[in-house]
């Protein structure tokens, strides 16, 4: 007997065949597949259209879907948190972004991206999914999760000369840096260079200082890098966490923010170094509540220098996830040079190691030998991995008596028994570069890969 289901699939075929340019008739094809769960074909025909139609947001819901249905929720990800931060965002999109981070385990943001997709269009409320999430359809209202509003009663003011953050005043420079030579450069060109030559940049109107964004896997030096480039310009350095800047009460975390950038401005020149700045600056598309964009205009307002001088003021921000840094913060005069930070090459990984079984026994480590088995080890990774060799090596002497110095041959061991860390990141890095990547920002790490696009 002929399956319906089958003819249906091969006339619409066919139909595409005559009319490619119909997104109509692709859009019913794909549904069809996912509908007969073969969301791979499905895929594939997304795929194939989104070539010819670029930027289609059907389409592109259609190929996430496909990707939801087929478990390969990084890739599903990158296209939806694509869609959800553009200009008047598909509701469509907000729900498939709560499936996903369901899928994910982080209910708060599932709770969140399904309220928004409700409240643009109530048709798709999903019962299941409330069940899911523990929603019972009462969900508009107060938010549990949402600052209160602070009283000011009993709570002291920041006042303007307040040190709130260590200034430090680092020793170390880009020579106790290994690798990173090109990131090294653009960080001459853009801070350094500025500051040791200041008559000649002011001969072309140009000021010392101005933002640079670093991205890359975590544990590969971004930290580390920062304060480097604060001693190689023998300025001050004020390094600052989310906890320093964030506040329960409305009002508060802008206080902070401000004060910060304040005493940096009294201690130039200063390197300002926001770790996990994404925290600070997540997108404001992905925001329901307002408190955390007046936190961002804060922000942006204190690079700009908007109601102060911040020549001598060196911002620099460092990112595991860049695409979830609202794309306010990359235009001119705020971090306008993004760079990616690379797991470290042979020849880093080689020093890495010394540094890192510097004053352990040991005897005749070929460490090049080592390094070239350790490809993408991030230099955590690569501490780690001293760590595990000296931990068998102490295994062994209690068990003989006899303490051993470490060779070659426990290092590869130890290489053997782990995984870089950084491979889990550039599976959900290479799906933002190839599918979130207009304005070219993440071509260095399809470079890295040896991707083409």
């Amino acid at each position: 007997m002929t399956d319906p289901n089958q003819m249906a699939l091969d006339a619409l075929r066919q139909a595409i065949q005559f009319a490619p340019d119909n997104t109509d008739l692709v859009d019913h094809l794909g549904k069809l597949l996912l509908s007969l769960l073969r969301p791979s074909e499905a895929a594939e025909v997304y795929r194939a259209a989104l070539e010819r139609h670029p930027g289609h947001v059907r389409l592109q819901l259609g190929l996430a879907e496909s990707y939801w249905r087929s478990n390969r929720t990084s890739h599903a990800l990158a296209i939806v948190e694509t869609l959800i931060r553009g200009r008047d965002p598909d509701p469509r999109a907000w729900l498939l972004h709560a499936r996903l981070m369901q899928a994910e385990g982080d209910t708060g943001a599932a709770k969140a991206s399904y309220r928004e997709a409700v409240d643009l269009d109530p048709q798709l409320v999903d019962t299941e999914l409330e069940s899911l999430l523990g929603l019972d359809g009462s969900y508009e209202g107060s938010d549990p999760e949402q600052p209160q509003r602070a009283t000011w009663e009993g709570v002291s003011p920041i006042e303007p000369d307040d040190e709130i953050a260590e200034v430090e005043r680092p020793t170390i420079s880009f020579d106790d840096v290994g690798g990173m030579d090109s990131v090294k450069e653009d960080i001459r060109i853009k801070i350094i260079y500025p500051l040791q030559h200041p008559e000649m940049y002011a001969a072309y109107g140009k000021k010392a200082g101005g933002g640079i964004l670093m991205y890359g896997p975590p544990g590969c030096g971004k930290t580390l890098l920062a304060r480097a480039t604060a001693g190689e310009v023998k300025s001050r350095f004020i390094a600052i966490g989310i906890n320093d800047v964030l506040d329960m009460y409305i009002g508060n975390s802008e206080k902070n923010l401000h004060a910060l950038f304040e005493q940096a401005r009294r201690n130039r020149p200063c390197v300002l170094f926001f770790d996990e700045v994404d925290a600070l600056g997540a997108s404001r598309s992905d925001m329901r509540r307002t408190g955390g964009r007046h936190l961002i205009n804060q922000f942006l307002a204190e690079l700009d220098g908007a109601q102060a001088d911040n020549d001598g003021l060196l911002c620099l921000g460092a990112t595991n996830a860049p695409w979830h840094l609202d794309n306010a913060f990359k235009r001119p005069g705020r971090f306008d040079r993004v760079l990616f930070v690379p797991p470290p090459d042979e020849g880093a990984r080689s020093e890495i190691l010394k540094l890192a079984i510097a004053g352990k026994p040991q005897e005749s480590i070929d460490f090049k030998k080592v390094a070239s088995r350790t490809a993408d080890f991030s230099g955590a990774d690569l501490k780690a991995l001293v760590d595990v060799a000296v931990e068998a090596k102490l295994h062994e002497a209690l068990k003989t008596g006899k303490p051993k110095p470490i060779n070659t041959n426990d290092l590869l061991a130890a290489a053997k028994s782990r995984k870089a860390t950084t491979l889990e990141w550039f599976s959900t890095a290479r799906n933002h570069a190839l599918y979130s990547n207009e304005g070219g920002d993440y071509d260095a790490i399809l470079q890295y890969l040896g991707v083409k696009r």
